[in-house]
């Protein structure tokens, strides 16, 4: 098994000040409140590696971006396992086979959160994933032996339930835990003083399935052994909260983040991807996506008043209008969208007890524009977009071009940051 040197980057550390704490349900930075607008930005570290695979001045000038936009808070991506040869994944991925690190990939990680750091930007970090397209939990599964993972779409007959099935057996998979635990113990400790980073999260989109017993005990526990090595960042989830099909899934928005070392709660929120919204019948289906997600929204909202933890919306998109993948297309349905989520979180955010605080739009694609035919996969050595490498790229991403939309974050972005 490979050892991997430690590089760290330049930029010194400080121990205790910093770090983004929980008061009540909202958030505190340095004693102040901290509420936010901000984007998920997965593939940050990637970009971050020196070498043919990254690009480094494209990491840069997309931080400039956000930054004057006042979007300083990314949700990251830290965990992608390989090995590289299979399909629809990030790569190159950080971990090629058990315990096995890329040093590029490591120093492409601490690129990313030292120039975070310059700019004042915190970084929420996904350790894991419940879907294959970063390796995640069934790549653990492979790795310990199980038999070959059985893909969803895009690939030829395949199947969400049957992935999904599949995917929750992790839980209760002693070896794949244990192997994921080791990840989660080398790169907790190593960034343990870094105040860049605001939160740890278990998954992106932790389902518990037909295994929701194991799926809570796996909650607990790894949200324990994180604290244990790391006492100064925030924990949560990763959650979408109880999606339309919440017994089918496995998830209970409330049992999931009643644990006490999760230390807020996470929703996500896809209109399309759940069937409210159809692009190509938009004027017949907005009215009711909107409706549905307020409703979605607010109940999220209280319950997480209730058992006292702060709710950050950190998934939420639309596609372009008529459903179009080109980046010069027309994005007047998503802009409405988009202030109708901003102001529902603005509102919540301003209460006397906050019951949102903060929201993470999907996705941050900058000039990364998806080669012609656009909607195509992504493969490797094409720039990365917004979209994830399974699904159509352009579909969700946000292009440095796109003005309207920037408008929009950036007004949103100085609300939020403003409220105390």
């Amino acid at each position: 098994m490979h050892k991997l040197i430690v590089i760290l980057l330049a930029m010194p550390i400080l121990a205790s000040a910093g770090f983004v704490k929980v008061s009540g349900t909202h958030f505190e930075l340095d004693g102040a409140r901290y509420s936010y607008l901000g984007t998920n930005f997965w593939y940050g570290m990637n970009l971050g590696v020196d070498g043919r695979s990254g690009d480094r001045p494209r990491l840069l000038r997309e931080l400039d971006r956000l930054k004057a936009m006042g979007v300083t808070n990314l949700r990251v991506v830290a965990g992608s396992e390989g090995p590289d040869t299979e399909p629809w994944r990030i790569v190159p991925a950080l971990q090629a086979s058990p315990g096995r690190y890329s040093p590029g990939l490591q120093r492409g990680f601490d690129f990313l959160l030292s120039e975070m750091k310059k700019r004042d930007m915190r970084a929420v970090v996904c350790l894991n994933n419940f879907w294959p397209w970063s390796g995640g939990m069934s790549q653990y599964l492979r790795w310990s032996g199980i038999s070959a993972i059985p893909y969803p779409p895009p690939a030829a007959g395949g199947s969400w339930t049957t992935y999904q099935k599949y995917t929750e057996k992790f839980y209760s998979n002693e070896k794949a835990v244990k192997l994921a635990n080791n990840f989660i113990k080398m790169i907790v400790t190593r960034y343990a003083k870094d105040p860049t980073i605001m939160a740890w999260e278990l998954a992106n989109e932790p389902r518990g399935g037909g295994n929701t017993e194991a799926f809570g005990h796996w909650i607990e526990k790894t949200a324990d052994l994180i604290k244990s090595l790391d006492k100064n960042h925030l924990v949560t989830t990763g959650s979408e909260g109880e999606t339309p099909g919440p017994v089918a899934n496995g998830v209970d928005f409330t049992a999931n983040h009643a644990y006490k070392n999760i230390d807020y709660a996470t929703a996500h929120i896809w209109a399309q991807n759940w069937g409210w919204y159809d692009p190509a019948n938009a004027e017949q289906t907005y009215d009711t996506t909107v409706a549905q997600m307020k409703a979605y929204l607010n109940d999220h909202a209280e319950k997480a008043k209730k058992f006292g933890k702060p709710l950050v919306i950190e998934e939420f998109g639309l596609a372009r209008d008529g459903g179009s993948f080109d980046p010069a297309s027309a994005t007047t349905m998503r802009d409405r969208y988009y202030r109708e989520v901003f102001e529902e979180v603005y509102r919540a955010a301003r209460l006397e007890t906050p019951t949102v605080a903060g929201v993470n739009f999907w996705a941050w694609a900058g000039e990364g524009v998806p080669l012609k035919p656009f909607g195509g996969l992504w493969k490797r050595a094409v720039p990365f977009t917004g979209d994830p490498p399974h699904e159509s790229q352009g579909w969700y991403s946000v292009y440095s071009t796109d003005q309207s939309t920037i408008k929009l974050l950036t007004e949103y972005a100085g609300k939020m940051s403003a409220l105390h």
